[in-house]
């Protein structure tokens, strides 16, 4: 099987610049989760307030829960917390949860990146395709379509083939085993919430951004990372892509710095808030040229979406 290329950091920074670039602090990642809650319900109050700001507050949260995601993310890489009982420990509990599924295939995307081996090569491949494909990709994301079949499509699959025989019990069971962390979620929120005249709370300020402005920035995040890249490519500086994101962009679509995303597969175990200074000092060092870099979201869309566009973008 073809390893993905790696880099010696030794090669590229100094034994000061890497040991401020590596190391791992006891409170960060602690505080960025709490700062991801602490907008989630800010936002949340922002709606009982002025229910008109619904549409915003559905992007804020939306992306504040990818911002978990990515820092469960980090957790993966132990990258969260110096010690790796509290990173595994946040990671699995204060997060979106699924650290210990997600490790393992994670670290073998890293192992394989663009390769055949790579098990999120399925959400590269196809790309480029054309704009239509792209907006019906969208519109199925922002209708809740593409996280019904995410996470309904098992339990759907397994009732549709179910014999007239079979029992329907241990279907449901084991559906309402996998969901337990969601179904414990809405029963303590509707709980805590519904004193107050808020039972809706958990539906619209969380499933609803869950399941539609999350899924589309999901898509998003994953087509800047590594659609267009080429296949089978050995230069570890174009892997991945890196995508500028400005203050808009940062917080409603890139939490976390999770644009810098050829500097994180460049150095895998770099905390998220260490990225971009990784970024500046490749920048300084004249490796610029030789990175996976695009301008912006907007930009790594219209690439994405090039197929059978005359005088579509290149890949650079």
């Amino acid at each position: 099987m073809a390893v993905a290329p790696r880099i010696d950091p030794k090669t590229l920074f100094s034994a000061q610049e890497w040991a401020s670039l590596s190391n791992r602090s006891n409170w960060k990642g602690l505080a960025l989760i709490a700062h991801a809650w602490g907008v989630i319900l800010a936002a949340a109050a922002m709606v009982v307030i002025w229910p008109l700001t619904l549409p915003l507050a559905i992007m804020i949260i939306g992306g504040r829960q990818l911002g978990l995601a990515v820092l469960m993310h980090d957790a993966a890489h132990g990258a969260l917390h110096r010690n790796l009982k509290v990173n595994d420990w946040a990671g699995e509990n204060l997060t979106t949860g699924g650290l210990h599924r997600y490790r393992p295939y994670h670290l073998t995307h890293h192992k394989f990146v663009q390769q055949t081996e790579d098990p999120d090569l399925v959400l590269s491949a196809p790309f480029p395709i054309t704009p239509t494909s792209l907006r019906r990709k969208i519109v199925r994301d922002l209708t809740g379509q593409t996280w019904f079949k995410q996470r309904f499509g098992l339990v759907r699959s397994q009732l549709a083939a179910r014999k007239a025989d079979e029992p329907l019990l241990p279907i449901l069971q084991a559906e309402i085993v996998r969901k337990r962390r969601m179904l414990i979620g809405a029963g303590v929120t509707v709980a805590l919430t519904a004193p107050f005249g808020l039972w809706w709370a958990w539906f619209v300020l969380w499933l609803l951004p869950q399941a539609t402005w999350m899924q589309m920035i999901t898509r998003l995040r994953n087509i800047a990372e590594h659609a267009c890249v080429a296949r089978d490519e050995r230069d570890p500086f174009r892997c991945a892509r890196t995508t500028y994101a400005g203050l808009v962009e940062r917080a409603l679509i890139a939490p976390y710095w999770v644009n810098y995303h050829c500097e994180h597969h460049i150095f895998m175990h770099l905390p998220c808030y260490n990225l971009p200074r990784a970024h500046r000092l490749l920048l300084a060092k004249g490796l610029g040229p030789q990175m996976e870099i695009r301008g912006g979201y907007l930009e790594v869309l219209r690439l994405a979406a090039s197929k059978g566009v005359s005088g579509g973008l290149a890949p650079a």
